[in-house]
């Protein structure tokens, strides 16, 4: 999909920078071109300043997806994952598994989750970097109790996987 959309933006660089702003955090468009993260509606001003743009740029990119076909279906229908439990996992009692590996391979997430199981652990949430977007993508696993060192060193098993780190 980015370099889809890269590609119809490669002249205007300031605006995929909001686009890729909108993307990393669930930010659509509504057809009345009001920017909106779920039911929470977003100024031009807020999005500008986390792209680093001028907010007339961010209302000139709201235009060119409305727009275009298929930009316009792709940020109409655009909705947030939810919030990462990762970084608060501590104050609520969780434990992480940071998983890096080649973004092209398969069968890590099955791997790692089948590793999970054996321990008999729970998967609060699991979440997948996109490559296209993360420049060293990972998977993220916030469990409900902390993996073994036989465990980690299971998934250091896992074809493809290049670390894990557990905390």
């Amino acid at each position: 999909m980015w370099r889809r959309i890269s590609e119809k933006l490669k002249e205007y660089p300031a605006r995929l920078k909001v686009i890729r702003i909108m993307i990393e955090y669930g930010v659509g468009v509504t057809d009345d071109g009001r920017i909106m993260i779920g039911s929470v509606e977003i100024p031009d001003v807020s999005i500008a300043r986390a792209a680093g743009v001028d907010r007339r740029i961010v209302r000139k990119t709201v235009e060119y997806i409305l727009e275009d076909k298929e930009l316009r279906r792709i940020f109409t229908g655009l909705r947030p994952a939810g919030a990462l439990l990762a970084p608060i996992a501590k104050e609520l009692g969780y434990y992480v598994v940071e998983i890096r590996a080649d973004p092209s391979a398969t069968g890590i997430l099955a791997g790692a989750a089948r590793i999970i199981a054996d321990e008999n652990i729970s998967i609060r949430q699991a979440v997948a970097e996109d490559p296209e977007l993360f420049p060293e993508p990972k998977l993220i696993l916030v469990l409900d109790k902390p993996l073994s060192g036989e465990g980690v060193n299971k998934m250091l098993k896992i074809p493809y996987v290049k670390s894990v780190t557990a905390y």
